[in-house]
């Protein structure tokens, strides 16, 4: 496996939950890992390795000597189709069920000639049972919650919420009484937040309710990490982590993790990606042929799943405001057999639009034809188009993309909210804002000074980069 040297390094095995929006930065963070001396064992879920090696080819999980890929199973049956997996059952099923397979693998490396042995796990902040094999095997857990900061406040109000009778909600009427703008007023440094905004997990009548629950207790067991990550930066968000700093182990703010990771990049890593889905190298050639900010670019993540009515919204909305597009239509993103759009609105926009299936989103986002993103307001996709001078127009869909949008929207200048219940009229008109308006000049100012604030947090002697010594120093050597 490796020479008498290689044996000495640090050891880190990165565990992300199983979702492509937890997979993509926890491997810049590996690979940032291993540019810094570490041997990194990488682990996906079976399932999720076969996607990978699917859309990339083998080469995408060979690694380096220093550098491998394992596999543990989530204990679900495996899902018809090339998607993500539903989020209740993928939660509830590694809380339960990877324990073990995990403390096997953790063994077994252990227990490998010329290997060196796990000096710290570093698993996402949502798969506790990681800590649980820590403690019992004596080996340090270091979280990386890859939500935003404010996202991740949210979470820790879940004990609160429910001692106070804010949630579980007496009645389904509760969700549109106007009980939901109730101000969140007992956190310091949040402000203009109400209960809409935080994680949307609150949002039932079932105190048995299962993502209520996980989502309470991973962020219960955030004080046993003995070190937390966050994928922000603090210009950005410094009120919401001072907000609960002192009431958790170190937090080091050390994004944003797409351009950090760029000042130490390896030649030997390029071709180790993490999509799940083959990206088109199309949508870049169709970007090339475009003015400077002329395009608006459509993308709801790997999770998000929309009907059939909001997909006919969307593309008329997107067909009237008679701007060009870029539309990722992924596999299983319309519930229903297929994604299918109205035979008219491809003739009517074949001029200016383009469907695709995935992309390389950080490609697309930094071309400057694309002036505006249309987006389900996920921590990966915000933070990525904040860091390419971006605005957005926000359709969040679950978790803390709420809160994400809130902030966009109200503290950053950057964003523009669609309602959740999505009208053609409303999108046409929010797209033609964004692209010809003065208010989305105004956004797109705010977008590139909020860019430049990025890039100084993780050029030299930025807060990130200088985060990033401090983690490994108190943290992880």
């Amino acid at each position: 496996m490796g020479s008498i040297s290689d044996n000495k390094k640090p050891h880190a095995v990165c565990v992300p939950y199983p979702a492509p929006g937890h997979i993509n930065p926890m491997l810049k963070l590996a690979k940032i890992l291993h540019y810094k001396g570490f041997h990194i064992t990488f682990v996906n879920t079976e399932y999720n390795h076969k996607r990978l090696v699917r859309s990339r080819g083998p080469a995408s999980v060979e690694g380096l000597p220093d550098f491998q890929f394992k596999t543990i199973p989530d204990g679900l049956p495996p899902p018809d189709g090339d998607h993500t997996q539903d989020n209740t059952a993928l939660s509830y099923s590694t809380s339960h069920n990877c324990f073990i397979p995990f403390k096997n693998l953790i063994n077994e490396l252990n227990n490998t000639p010329n290997l060196p042995p796990v000096s710290r796990i570093v698993s996402d902040g949502v798969t506790s049972f990681t800590l649980t094999v820590s403690k019992e095997l004596g080996i340090p857990n270091v979280l990386f919650w890859t939500t935003s900061a404010c996202g991740f406040v949210g979470y820790l109000q879940f004990r609160y919420l429910i001692d106070n009778g804010f949630t579980p909600l007496k009645d389904e009427s509760y969700l549109t009484n106007g009980y939901l703008d109730t101000p969140v007023d007992w956190v310091p440094g949040f402000k203009d937040i109400r209960l809409k905004d935080l994680p949307s997990f609150i949002r039932t009548t079932d105190r048995d309710d299962i993502m209520l629950n996980f989502e309470l207790g991973e962020a219960e067991k955030a004080k046993e990490g003995f070190a937390i990550i966050l994928n922000t930066f603090d210009a950005l968000e410094d009120d919401a982590i001072n907000a609960v700093r002192s009431e958790l182990p170190p937090i080091y703010t050390i994004g944003s993790l797409s351009l950090l990771v760029r000042h130490f990049s390896e030649k030997g890593l390029n071709s180790i990606g993490s999509n799940l889905w083959k990206e088109d190298s199309e949508c870049i050639r169709w970007l090339d042929t475009k003015e400077p900010n002329s395009v608006v670019y459509v993308n709801f993540g790997s999770i998000t799943t929309i009907t059939p009515q909001q997909m006919t919204e969307f593309a008329w909305g997107l067909a009237n405001s008679n701007q060009k597009f870029l539309w990722i239509i992924r596999p299983g993103l319309v519930s229903g057999d297929t994604s299918i759009l109205p035979p008219e609105f491809v003739v009517e926009t074949k001029e200016r639009g383009l469907l695709a299936s995935w992309c390389s989103q950080e490609q697309v986002l930094n071309h400057p034809s694309v002036g505006g993103f249309l987006t389900h307001s996920g921590w990966n996709s915000t933070i990525e188009s904040i860091c390419s001078g971006v605005p957005m127009i926000c359709w969040p869909f679950f978790a803390e993309q709420q809160m994400n949008c809130r902030y966009c929207c109200i503290h950053w200048g950057i964003g523009m909210e669609i309602d959740s219940d999505v009208k053609r009229e409303e999108v046409e008109s929010a797209v033609r804002e964004m692209l010809q308006g003065k208010k989305g000049k105004e956004m797109k100012i705010n977008a590139v000074e909020w860019k430049k604030k990025a890039e100084k947090a993780v050029s030299l002697g930025g807060s990130s980069y200088e985060n990033v010594d401090k983690l490994l120093n108190e943290a992880l050597y």
